[in-house]
């Protein structure tokens, strides 16, 4: 019965007040309370909770603030009707690869519950100024942490907030790379480090396969300045550097004085993340953990680790010229989310929205016929002979299905065609098997000769 509602504070650390407020705003969200529901007299929920009357008063004033409750003179305090702002059109297809939208998943409910006490909390005026370049202290130190749990010891000192990934490799090539410098990558590159790549008038030096021999003969004839990869569910071939390769990769780069650039967007999603190639020559790498492809693209935050404190404060430099900083409250959910257990939550929970849907794609598509991660949510799909890949992209994205072509991809000379097609993003799970349905058919035809449908 909604008016016996009691908030749980067997948990609480922090002011009971402020916890009774979140604990409201929690159960209207979940539909626990509703629009009408009378709550407890202030005198009856302080003797239930074993708490003073004061406590209470302060939270149904701090719930009523938030507009959650009202009162009605005598007859106590009831919910409000939640005002509902439509999200709009669905969004449109950007070609970007996205984490799922998780039915039924905590992230939007979190976000607000967190932001409204960061908000609330005594001195929350500074969330809203300018921070220091590089970051807050506790936000780097909340950088370090994440990096330490994934075997790169860091300290603060070495790490920085930035805006996202792609302002981070903005800032590192600004920082390290001079025009004209070659830069060991993939056959098939992320499109933002590619553009990087040539607006900065970088040469890239394409390998076959992102390995220790192949990185250690390009260096004995050609000066390498870098080594730039993604050695988790690589985007876009999703390919993923064993931990053997990981080490003798960072051999190389030691031998030859090549700076790593290792851009791990997805290296948080697999149950067992390996080791970064960084944490083996930690001198020489620069290592970007990111929010936007393991929780959502519009927490515009990610941490970088830099090989040295000289080394992040240019890099922090860079990042005041282009961004001035990371937005500060985005940057402050996440270290509120790691200090409480909700980041490794809502991280698990994207993992097995990924997994589930990758099931999806192995009952529809033949198998050996596309490369995938079960813990990533992209697949690289090489094309029959024949088939122009970018007039199947555009009848995938006409079912729905973000496709694009691999010469969105190429570091060198176009290669064999393909796809990188996305199963994240807001399209449905039935939605998803439709498009996946469409693409095997089209892969049949094109095997068949018959060329796209």
């Amino acid at each position: 019965m909604a008016e016996a509602w009691v908030p749980d504070l067997t948990r609480t650390t922090g002011a009971k007040y402020l916890a009774i407020a979140e604990a409201m705003a929690a159960a209207i969200e979940s539909g626990r309370l509703r629009a009408g529901d009378r709550l407890l007299p202030q005198r009856d929920m302080a003797v239930r909770l074993g708490v003073d009357l004061t406590t209470v008063t302060k939270a149904y004033d701090q719930a009523r603030g938030r507009g959650l409750i009202g009162a009605r003179g005598r007859a106590g305090s009831f919910v409000l009707p939640q005002e509902m702002i439509p999200a709009g059109a669905p969004p449109l297809d950007t070609g970007m690869n996205m984490p799922p939208e998780v039915a039924g998943g905590s992230l939007l409910a979190t976000w607000e519950r967190t932001a409204s006490a960061l908000l609330r909390a005594p001195g929350a005026g500074a969330r809203l100024h300018y921070t220091p370049a590089g970051g807050r202290v506790a936000d780097r130190a909340a950088g370090a942490a994440i990096f330490d749990r994934l075997g790169l010891a860091s300290d603060p000192d070495q790490v920085i907030v930035t805006a996202g990934a792609q302002n981070a490799l903005h800032a590192i090539v600004a920082a390290t790379l001079r025009p004209g410098d070659v830069v060991a990558c993939g056959t098939h590159v992320y499109s933002v480090f590619l553009a990087l790549a040539r607006k900065a008038g970088l040469r890239l030096a394409p390998l076959d396969r992102v390995g220790a021999d192949a990185l250690d003969a390009l260096c004995r004839n050609t000066r390498v300045a870098a080594l730039y990869l993604v050695p988790t569910i690589d985007n876009p071939t999703t390919h993923t550097l064993d931990l053997d390769e990981r080490r003798a990769l960072a051999g190389v780069a030691r031998r030859h004085s090549v700076r790593l650039i290792e851009d791990d967007a997805y290296g948080q999603l697999p149950e067992r993340p390996l080791a970064p190639v960084t944490s083996f020559a930690p001198d020489l790498g620069f290592y970007i953990a990111s929010l936007s492809k393991i929780l959502s693209p519009a927490l515009r935050v990610a941490h970088v680790r830099a090989p040295s404190m000289r080394d992040a404060l240019a890099l922090a430099a860079e990042v005041h010229a282009t961004s001035v900083m990371a937005p500060p409250l985005d940057a402050a959910l996440v270290t509120h989310w790691l200090d409480n257990g909700s980041y490794d939550r809502l991280v698990a929970e994207t993992r097995a929205e990924a997994k589930a849907r990758q099931a999806i794609a192995a009952s529809i598509l033949p198998g050996g016929s596309y490369a995938a991660h079960p813990c990533g949510y992209h697949l690289w799909v090489p094309l029959p002979a024949g088939i122009d890949q970018g007039q199947l992209a555009g009848v995938l994205r006409a079912a729905g299905l973000t496709a694009i072509t691999a010469d969105a991809f190429a570091a060198g000379e176009n290669g064999s065609p393909a796809l990188r097609v996305s199963l994240g993003g807001a399209i449905r799970r039935d939605d998803l098997a439709r498009g996946l349905t469409m693409l095997e058919m089209q892969l049949s035809a094109g095997e068949r000769g018959a060329g796209v449908i």
